[in-house]
């Protein structure tokens, strides 16, 4: 269960779509955030306006990854002019599309999102976001709540997560800082090792160092993180 006040803002609905060059037929996701305590809907499907600013925006970080369209691509299981039509505004994703170019680009699913939905190029200097506040939605096997907006050099957010499967590797090269607030997290660091952590325990993870997390008991566990900006490879 989702606990910071907002509701559960991925939807299951499911619609129809059919790009130029694939006769295939493909069920897509109705995909929301919310911002503050308004839920903004975003449905992919065939008569839904094109998502410009979410294709602006995985193509801004596949170029700081230093990605060709084929190597992000290939890495998310898409197509090459999928992807291309999709950065260009042309085409919207699944879920679960939108879930493989987050981890191919080494971010989630909400920041993309967040960065979809404010549009916003920068910051004033100082900001105060109230508890119930702020985009929320998935990030790997878990959901979360930015707790900023806008362009900034952290992102700080909330993650709740209850998964027993770690899934795949996170890795960018920003380093990150983990918190834990309640419950216990085995946090899996690749060739680093892994190691189990309870609230009041922290992990600092350098960019480039693969991640993972998953429960460490029968509770969820909540985490604060703390991500640098984008950086360039």
């Amino acid at each position: 269960m989702f606990l910071w006040g907002t509701s559960p803002n991925l939807g299951t609905g499911r619609f129809r779509h059919v790009t130029r060059g694939d006769r295939a037929v493909k069920n897509f996701d109705h995909l929301s955030v919310a911002r503050g305590h308004q839920e903004i809907a975003v449905t992919t499907h065939a008569d839904s306006e094109p998502l410009p600013a979410l294709g602006a925006r995985v193509r801004e970080l596949r170029r700081a990854r230093g990605l060709t369209l084929a190597q992000l691509a290939g890495s998310a299981g898409l197509t090459h002019g999928f992807l291309s039509k999709l950065e260009r505004g042309l085409a919207s994703p699944s879920i679960a599309s939108l879930g493989e170019i987050a981890r191919s680009l080494g971010t989630s699913q909400v920041e993309l999102l967040a960065g979809q939905t404010t549009g916003v190029p920068g910051a004033p200097a100082t900001q105060v976001q109230r508890a119930g506040e702020g985009t929320t939605g998935a990030y790997g096997s878990g959901r979360a709540r930015l707790l900023t907006s806008g362009t900034r050099r952290l992102q700080p957010m909330e993650y709740e997560g209850d998964n027993t499967d770690p899934g795949a590797y996170f890795s960018h090269a920003e380093d990150e800082f983990i918190h834990v607030t309640a419950g216990r997290v085995i946090v899996d660091l690749g060739p680093e090792g892994a190691v189990t952590l309870g609230p009041g325990d922290s992990v600092y993870v350098s960019g480039g160092v693969p991640h993972r997390w998953s429960t460490g008991g029968e509770e969820p566990y909540r985490l604060f993180i703390v991500k640098e900006g984008t950086r360039t490879l």
